[in-house]
C-alpha cells in the first residue's frame, strides 16, 4: 500500500486549509497562511478527493457529518480524547470538563485541553465544538474567530449583531 503522504488546498470562507493524507488515510486538516503554500496542484490525489469534497459540502452547509478514513499522529491518550471529539454531535457542544470526565477523569482537564489544541484534523474532528463550562468560548488553534463562524454556521451560536455607526 502507497504511504506516500500528499497534500491539497482548499479555499474556504475561514482561510485557506492544507489537507495531507495518504492512502492510510486523513493525518491533517489545518488552516494555513497563504504565504505557507506552495503552488496548489491542479489535479486532487485521489486519497484527498473525499476529505476536499466533504469539506466543500461542510462550509455550503450539506454536510453534517464526515464518512472518512482518518489518520492522525497522536499519543494513545490524545488518539483517545479525538475520538471522545468525534461523538459531539454538529450543532452541538460540550466542555472541556465533560470530555475529561468522558475520557479518564476531571483532573485530566489540562491534558484534555492540550490534546484538543493539538487535534490535527479541524473541522473534522469538531475540536471547535468544546467550550468552556461556563459557556466561554476559550481557545482554538485555529483562532476564537474561526471557532465562533464555526459555531455559528452549525446554529449552535446566533451571529452577533453588527450595528452601523452611520
Amino acid at each position: 500500500m502507497d504511504k506516500q503522504n500528499y497534500s491539497t488546498y482548499l479555499s474556504t470562507p475561514l482561510g485557506l486549509l492544507r489537507i495531507s493524507g495518504s492512502e492510510q488515510g486523513l493525518a491533517e486538516v489545518k488552516f494555513c497562511e497563504e504565504s505557507e503554500t506552495a503552488i496548489p496542484e491542479k489535479q486532487v490525489p485521489a486519497c484527498l478527493q473525499d476529505a476536499q469534497r466533504q469539506l466543500e459540502e461542510y462550509f455550503a452547509g450539506s454536510r453534517r457529518t464526515f464518512e472518512l478514513r482518518l489518520a492522525p499522529l497522536g499519543t494513545p491518550f490524545q488518539q483517545q480524547v479525538w475520538q471522545e471529539l468525534q461523538l459531539i454531535p454538529f450543532g452541538k457542544t460540550s466542555s472541556y470538563l465533560a470530555v475529561s470526565c468522558a475520557v479518564s477523569t476531571e483532573k485530566a482537564i489540562r491534558a484534555v485541553g492540550a490534546a484538543n489544541g493539538r487535534n490535527p484534523l479541524c473541522i473534522v474532528v469538531p475540536c471547535h465544538r468544546v467550550i468552556g463550562s461556563d459557556g466561554s468560548l476559550t481557545g482554538y488553534a485555529g483562532g476564537l474567530w474561526r471557532k465562533e463562524w464555526l459555531l455559528q454556521h452549525e446554529g449552535v451560536l446566533k451571529p452577533s449583531k453588527q450595528y452601523s455607526l452611520f
